[in-house]
């Protein structure tokens, strides 16, 4: 037996899994204790007994006000909890239930596990991140590491059956993987080359997944049983439980059925009613569209057309549904590559990854294949941020704080950048520095996640000192941060001070979902500030601790808009006086590229 495991978990929104690399360093599934190879993220409070996984589900049905699922949807709020028999659950509980559920039962098969390899989707934001590594310690491990759901996809392919067994990829291939899961969506576009994996760019939606299909299908079906018996089953917890099982077995069978039937019963009534796969598709399109949607919008940012993709990668459970392999195949115009198991890839990756990070210790010694070895210690993975990281400024020209990020989204990581901020007002003998990422979405507004208070600054300051700043994301897309005065070279680097009131409501799922999760939701208490979201426009006074952006080019202060007017200006000077006349006799176009022309005839689909 190894001494020391490679252990990868896919904590999922419906199910999760657990896995490890044995002897030959391939991936093994552990089973649970009942001997499933996924586990149903449900736990049931029965007096004393937290019980997790598909006992939790069945019990759903009768016992709906003591069971909880799709816990992952709320990780990183800390206004969500359930109350059960006065008891108050958060997120981070429920989750830690479960990975203590999949560490035993894989400490009873493979002994003892003190750090695995935990996956995030790629637009997890740092406060998601930290509540799932400190779940993980919860639930006794002492190390958790973080990847990213689509990477852990992409090294499943690269270095599974595709990979390190059989035959070698191209020396060069670009991976679209689309991640569709339970709970979320990702999207990832990675490219391999010999030895490296690295994400190009990363999209996705942290409220689509498969359980939002269930919930198309469950209204539908509860609005005709209104019509047909004058009462709706999503009234009594009970039923409405009992119909949600039906759904999820209704849609499973749809994978493989043109058409199926399910029962739906409540208030003496009940009724059985067929659901016809292409019905199914036409009332769930909607949801598909968003998928294509975020896909075309990625490809589009980062300058990508279909003919710059080699493999479409589809994983995640949600994935096997006909529509979307179809649809997917429509658009990008090639077969799809559904060779992962859309259950346990995820899962597989991260364990290889775990091997990675293992590979100098004596885990690389304990593995008998040599080329296994080879293949873990060589081979990198480099990922990148989902969203931008900067902070809150105060505008040079209006009395406000404003978001400014010096990290753009999609930067590979580990990253970091540095940026100088001057004081407002002079002996000024203190800076507070709010740390922000940005939304999930463009439209989403900035979350704030702790401060970073550099104190004691040297007396008799001129307003406009320099502050330099640096912030950081590691490899996890995990934030740092550090800053120094410029003219005392005072320096203060700290360990982000996190406020659990600093968090963006606009993240999680909204409150009519309450139902189906069996959350009871308590407001918090009336002394208690709730600082939500911060508005896309902060406003209001700003302290005297507030920084405001300089040029690191010219000293300047920056605009609103985070850039330079005095070097805006230069730079248009200097681009006047270099341009050359217009040749008004040529009016022949430039020659096209052949990528032009693959650029236009993606276009040309899109529209």
């Amino acid at each position: 037996m190894l001494q020391t495991h490679a252990v990868g978990i896919d904590l999922g929104t419906t199910y999760s899994c657990i896995a490890h690399l044995n002897e030959h360093g391939e991936p093994v599934t552990i089973p649970n204790q009942e001997g499933e190879l996924l586990t149903p993220s449900v736990v049931m409070f029965d007096g004393s007994e937290v019980v997790v996984g598909t006992e939790a589900l069945r019990n759903a049905i009768t016992r709906p006000d003591h069971v909880i699922q799709n816990s992952k949807r709320f990780i990183g709020d800390p206004y969500r909890h359930w109350l059960v028999d006065n008891r108050r659950f958060t997120p981070v509980d429920i989750a830690a239930f479960v990975l203590k559920k999949l560490i035993a039962a894989a400490e009873e098969r493979i002994g003892s596990i003190s750090q695995a390899v935990i996956t995030v989707p790629a637009q997890f934001s740092d406060l998601q991140r930290q509540a799932t590594t400190e779940a993980g310690y919860r639930a006794g491990l002492k190390r958790v590491d973080i990847i990213n759901e689509p990477v852990a996809a992409a090294l499943c392919y690269v270095l599974g059956s595709a990979g390190l067994w059989f035959s070698e990829l191209a020396d060069r291939q670009r991976i679209l993987v689309y991640d569709l899961g339970g709970g979320t969506f990702d999207l990832s576009l990675v490219n391999y080359e010999r030895n490296e994996v690295s994400v190009l760019a990363s999209s996705g939606d942290l409220k689509l997944g498969g359980i939002d299909w269930n919930n198309a299908l469950e209204t539908a079906i509860s609005r005709q049983f209104l019509k047909d018996f004058q009462v709706d089953p999503r009234a009594d917890a009970e039923s409405r439980q009992v119909l949600y099982n039906e759904v999820e077995q209704a849609k499973r069978s749809l994978t493989v059925r043109p058409r199926t039937s399910l029962v739906c019963q409540h208030a003496g009534y009940r009724k059985t009613y067929q659901v016809e796969q292409h019905r199914f598709e036409r009332l769930t399109k909607p949801l598909l569209e968003r998928t294509i949607d975020i896909t075309l919008r990625m490809l589009r940012e980062n300058k990508f057309g279909w003919a710059h993709v080699d493999v479409v990668l589809t994983t995640g459970g949600a994935s096997r549904m006909p529509m979307i392999r179809s649809r997917l195949k429509q658009l990008s115009g090639r077969t799809l590559n559904t060779s992962l198991s859309p259950d346990q890839s995820i899962a597989h990756g991260a364990t290889y990854y775990a091997g990675m990070l293992l590979t100098n210790s004596d885990f690389a010694k304990s593995i008998l294949s040599k080329e296994a070895t080879r293949r873990l210690s060589s081979l990198k993975q480099r990922s990148v941020n989902a969203r931008g990281l900067g902070f809150l400024v105060r505008a040079a020209d209006r009395d406000i704080r404003i978001p400014h990020y010096i990290i753009p989204a999609n930067t590979q990581l580990p990253a970091s950048a540095t940026q100088t901020y001057g004081t407002v007002v002079p002996n000024q003998r203190r800076v507070s520095l709010t740390v922000v990422e940005s939304g999930f979405d463009a439209d989403q507004p900035p979350i704030a996640l702790g401060s970073c208070v550099i104190d004691d600054l040297p007396p008799n300051l001129p307003e406009g000192s320099q502050i330099a700043v640096t912030l950081k994301y590691d490899a996890e897309a995990r934030v740092h941060v550090s800053a120094v005065d410029v003219s005392s070279g005072k320096q203060a680097s700290t360990v982000l001070h996190r406020d659990e009131n600093l968090v963006t409501r606009s993240d999680f799922v909204p409150n009519d979902l309450k139902e189906l999760t069996g959350e009871t939701e308590e407001k918090p208490e009336p002394e208690r500030p709730q600082r939500r979201s911060l508005p896309k426009k902060p406003s209001g006074p700003v302290s005297d601790e507030v920084p405001v952006a300089l040029c690191n080019d010219c000293g300047e202060p920056l605009a609103a808009d985070g850039t330079c007017a005095k070097c805006r200006r230069k730079a248009a000077v200097s681009a006047n006086a270099s341009a050359r006349p217009p040749n008004k006799k040529s009016t022949k176009p430039a020659p096209k590229k052949a990528s032009d022309d693959a650029e236009e005839e993606f276009w040309k689909f899109v529209e």
